[in-house]
C-alpha cells in the first residue's frame, strides 16, 4: 500500500489552495485538527472501518458529530468518505499546516535535549535558526536523557547533531574505520 504522506498530499495541497484563496487557513486547521482526532478515536475508529457500511454512511457518522459543519467540509469528507481515504485525515492536516507554514514564512524545528531548555536558550536557538532559515521558527521539544548532553535540531530536511551522545557515536566509528 502507498505511503499515507503520498496518498494525503493532494488532499492538502487542494485544502490548503482553498484555504488560501478564501482566508480561512485557520478555520481549514481547526477543521482538520478536529476530524483528525475524531477519526483517531478507537470508537469512531472502529465504527468507520467496520464492514457493511457505505461511503455515505462513513461520512455521515462524522457529520453528525461535527455540528459547525458547512457544504465545503461536508463536499471534503465525502470525497474522502468515497474514495476510502477518511484514516488519512492526520497526514492530510500535518501536509495542510507544512503547506500552511511554507506560505506564512514559518517553519516547525524539533529541538531534543538531553535537559529542558532554559527561557534564554529557546530564545537563542529560536533567533538562530530563524537567521539561518529566514523565517519564523515554532520550537518543539524534547527531552531525552540518553543524549547526555547537548541537543538535536530538526527543522525540514536540516538537521544539526549537538548531542555528546552523537559526538561519542562519530568518534567511535571514525577509530573504528
Amino acid at each position: 500500500m502507498a505511503d499515507f504522506s503520498t496518498i494525503a498530499r493532494p488532499y492538502a495541497k487542494a485544502l490548503f489552495e482553498l484555504a488560501r484563496d478564501t482566508g480561512k487557513f485557520d478555520v481549514w486547521s481547526g477543521r482538520l485538527e478536529f476530524w483528525s482526532a475524531l477519526v483517531a478515536h478507537p470508537d469512531m475508529a472502529s465504527r468507520l472501518e467496520a464492514p457493511g457500511y457505505t461511503f455515505s454512511q462513513r461520512a455521515e457518522m462524522l457529520e453528525k458529530v461535527d455540528d459547525q459543519m458547512d457544504d465545503e467540509g461536508r463536499s471534503f469528507i465525502r470525497l474522502l468518505a468515497e474514495n476510502n481515504r477518511l484514516g488519512c485525515m492526520s497526514d492530510i492536516h500535518e501536509g495542510f499546516e507544512v503547506l500552511r507554514a511554507e506560505e506564512e514564512g514559518e517553519i516547525d524545528a524539533t529541538v531534543t535535549s538531553a535537559f529542558p531548555l532554559s527561557d534564554a536558550q529557546r530564545q537563542n536557538i529560536e533567533t538562530a535558526l530563524g537567521k539561518r532559515l529566514n523565517r519564523k521558527v515554532r520550537l518543539v521539544e524534547a527531552v531525552d536523557d540518553s543524549l547526555i548532553g547537548g541537543a538535536i535540531i530538526r527543522a525540514g530536511d536540516l538537521v544539526i547533531d549537538g548531542s555528546l551522545k552523537g559526538r561519542v557515536e562519530g568518534m567511535a566509528n571514525a577509530v573504528n574505520n
